[in-house]
């Protein structure tokens, strides 16, 4: 009998975990003020903008880049060997499977394109003053890539992250989720095009063998220089649509 009610107990407290992890998850917000949004938005600006401080905001579009590649290898059926981040920002993403054809395609497309993209989902939930589910959904991506990090300093630098984040999430006020968010969100979208203008740059010196758009060149025999125009079309397309749906929900 007391096993049967223990089983009860147990069953009724994971219950009440899981409908208060969903609230928290779901909650929504009142809107966050428009002083905030152009304050964070401001300082993302001058994160993605002051090359000393680019060299460390960079990490979390490296993170993203690494992130989107093993995601979409991941839907795509390809076999996840692990990811490796650098000091210096760069990063690899290791995955088997057919060494051609679509699915490779698509796992080598999504590094570039996948920060802005992120930054996009995320300005559409705080369109919608959800900035607690972005939080949360950063949260747990950045748990997922934990999982499939090799190196310490990748492991340090996804933990330090998650840690930033799941404090705002779980700990901050309203205001501090929506600063939070909203900072994460602009550095996304903001920082996704820098990224390509410096491949770009390093394809003009010749020396751009072995990047994505490289990889590109070769997986379907369009230059790489095409590819970097097409990253450079859909971040900064992506960051311009992004603004504008914050700015538009912002109006009075």
């Amino acid at each position: 009998m007391a096993s049967s009610v223990d089983s009860s107990t147990n069953a009724a407290s994971f219950t009440n975990a899981v409908e208060s992890a969903w609230q928290a998850v779901s909650a929504v917000d009142e809107p966050a003020s428009t002083v905030l949004v152009v304050v964070t938005a401001a300082i993302a600006l001058i994160l993605v903008t002051v090359r000393p401080l680019w060299l460390k905001t960079r990490h979390v579009i490296t993170q993203a880049h690494e992130g989107s590649h093993a995601l979409v290898a991941a839907l795509v059926g390809r076999k996840l060997s692990g990811i490796r981040l650098h000091s210096d920002t760069s990063g690899v993403t290791v995955s088997s499977g057919n060494p051609r054809g679509p699915g490779m395609v698509a796992t080598a497309f999504a590094g570039y394109t996948g920060p802005a993209v992120l930054g996009f989902a995320a300005a559409t939930l705080l369109t919608l003053n959800r900035p607690a589910a972005v939080l949360w959904s950063i949260l747990a991506a950045l748990a997922l890539l934990l999982l499939l990090i090799r190196n310490l300093y990748g492991f340090f630098s996804v933990v330090v992250a998650g840690a930033i984040v799941g404090a705002a999430a779980y700990l901050g006020d309203p205001v501090v989720r929506y600063a939070a968010a909203y900072l994460i969100t602009w550095v996304l979208l903001l920082g996704a095009t820098r990224p390509v203008f410096e491949l770009a740059r390093t394809h003009m010196r010749g020396r751009g063998r072995g990047s994505d758009a490289d990889q590109l060149r070769w997986l379907t025999k369009i230059p790489a220089g095409v590819w970097i125009v097409v990253f450079g079309l859909i971040t900064a397309g992506t960051a311009v649509y992004g603004t504008a749906r914050v700015v538009v929900t912002h109006l009075p």
